[in-house]
């Protein structure tokens, strides 16, 4: 049973902006496990393991939802971590122009899913991009990674490029041993530009 997830997938040259941003913290600290190029994406709805038939019911939900938001400009802005720099769990690039389009796009796939029987998730969703983790976080804290925190303290302004949106995609996530692996199983565009 396929594990799945609705997304914002980067287009390559802002893909290659946060890329060169994971080169760059890489060698800060040994307790990250940084995100591959290839799965860096914007995640507006975790779905878990789903059957075949309950993917196939995703897929007029995104349909609805993307009907419903025009096609729009998302500006990648800032670094940080949740939940604090003080004890980073995942560390992040932001969002700046286009929040309120992408906020509103998550909130439409959320209630076109609900309607659909997914459970509504509990946790305030805020828009991000995962570019690592720290999975032993008694380890980080022992390892302090100073050097890593202040890199991300003065990437808070750090800008990443601008990307136009005019799709979602619904994604399917396997596990290998050498990492996740994800693969678009739909594409679903959003309404056009207004005035196009």
């Amino acid at each position: 049973m396929p594990r799945a997830f609705v997304a914002v997938l980067l287009d390559e040259k802002t893909r290659r902006a946060v890329a060169a941003q994971i080169d760059h913290l890489r060698p800060l600290s040994r307790v990250v496990t940084w995100v591959p190029p290839s799965n860096l994406h914007l995640t507006l709805r975790f779905l878990g393991d789903q059957t075949e038939e309950q993917l196939a019911e995703v897929v007029p939900a995104l349909e609805e939802a993307a009907s419903e938001v025009s096609a729009f400009t998302l500006n990648l802005k800032g670094l940080g971590a949740f939940p604090g720099l003080d004890r980073p769990r995942t560390l992040w690039v932001g969002v700046s122009e286009g929040a309120q389009d992408v906020r509103r796009l998550q909130a439409c796939v959320a209630d076109a899913l609900g309607r659909r029987g997914v459970p509504i998730e509990t946790r305030a969703w805020q828009a991000h991009i995962t570019i690592g983790r720290v999975a032993d976080e008694r380890r980080g804290r022992h390892e302090g990674m100073p050097e890593l925190r202040s890199a991300v303290r003065r990437g808070a302004v750090a800008s990443f490029g601008a990307m136009f949106v005019a799709s979602i995609a619904l994604m399917r996530s396997d596990l290998y041993t050498s990492g996740a692996r994800y693969t678009a199983i739909t594409s679903v565009p959003l309404a056009p530009e207004s005035g196009v």
